[in-house]
């Protein structure tokens, strides 16, 4: 009797104080790992993130930039600290379309990650080369479809978001054009600029300046609905091909078996925060708009994104390497 009545109170115990440290979380600073270098989007929207969560919480949350492997250096971290809320990934679609692009991964995006929240999301633009005999999607798609194989797109690497997101414009306008990788989206801009490849899906924050300088043509966003940035450009989706959609999403994972009240907390924190005018705000001036999401409704929601990208890396014959 005595050995049970022991055993049950260091149970109580012990949940007691995984229920004390999920109502103080976070005691101690957060490290927010980083897949990509310093200066990028998704560099500077963790950032920002990482900012107003520091101040809300009275904690340092830490950057930590870990480049390599398209993102999967900096996945296999997080999916391998310890499970207690204090060490975070910020990410994009990257960790979902690793899969489709290595056959082996030291991580599986659905089984040890858990998706705590968006922060904001951002779209590309579909810019041309000003020589290009096309000012829409709709005359960009007549051209290639009477070209066809013809034009070239250029991304920054095979199996990256552009890419895939091009690919997906392929296959749902039906258009033959070529794909040419590089290591890097600053080449595969200097090509288009040199008009060595005639289409690029772009970053907004990249693409804007050079249109209004004339140096490319902005075709289009590939939001669902038009940015706040550039409210005079339409959507892919309105302008030639119905229902496409795609936007860079940045947001927090945090490492499977984090306890569910720590989770809840960060969720609950980061909404807080991603509505504070300062942060939207911080998050605009790098062309991100403020977007957060709750926990089931990021769950579907990646779930989709593993499937989406599964089916178009398949349907643009991409194999796992």
């Amino acid at each position: 009797m005595f050995r049970h009545l022991g055993h049950t109170l260091i149970a109580i115990v012990s949940s007691t104080g995984v229920a004390i440290a999920a109502e103080h979380f976070p005691t101690r600073p957060v490290r927010m790992i980083i897949p990509f270098a310093p200066g990028g989007t998704t560099d500077l929207a963790g950032r920002v993130a990482g900012q107003h969560l520091s101040a809300y919480w009275k904690q340092t949350v830490v950057v930590d930039n870990r480049l390599g492997a398209g993102g999967n250096i900096a996945a296999e971290l997080v999916a391998k600290a310890t499970p207690d809320g204090y060490t975070l990934l910020f990410n994009t679609a990257a960790i979902f379309i690793a899969p489709s692009i290595y056959k082996r991964l030291p991580f599986d995006p659905i089984k040890d990650f858990i998706p705590v929240s968006k922060v904001g999301f951002s779209p590309a633009v579909v810019i041309v080369n000003p020589r290009v005999n096309a000012n829409s999607i709709s005359e960009l798609v007549a051209l290639a479809k009477a070209q066809p194989g013809k034009l070239n797109f250029g991304s920054a690497g095979t199996g990256v978001a552009a890419h895939l997101a091009t690919e997906l414009f392929k296959t749902m306008a039906n258009v033959n054009i070529v794909h040419i990788p590089y290591k890097g989206g600053a080449p595969a801009l200097t090509d288009l600029l040199g008009g060595q490849i005639q289409i690029l899906f772009n970053a907004l924050g990249t693409a804007l300046p050079l249109a209004k300088s004339g140096k490319v043509k902005a075709l289009a966003v590939t939001t669902a609905q038009r940015s706040p940035f550039a409210p005079n450009l339409p959507t892919v989706s309105e302008s030639g091909v119905p229902r496409y959609e795609f936007s860079y999403w940045y947001a927090l994972f945090a490492p499977a078996k984090t306890p569910i009240s720590v989770v809840t907390q960060l969720n609950r924190d980061i909404v807080n925060v991603v509505a504070l005018p300062a942060t939207k705000a911080q998050l605009e001036f790098h062309g991100v708009t403020a977007a957060s999401s709750s926990l089931s409704e990021f769950a579907a929601e990646v779930r989709g994104e593993l499937r989406t990208w599964a089916d178009v890396a398949k349907n643009a014959g991409i194999q796992p390497q």
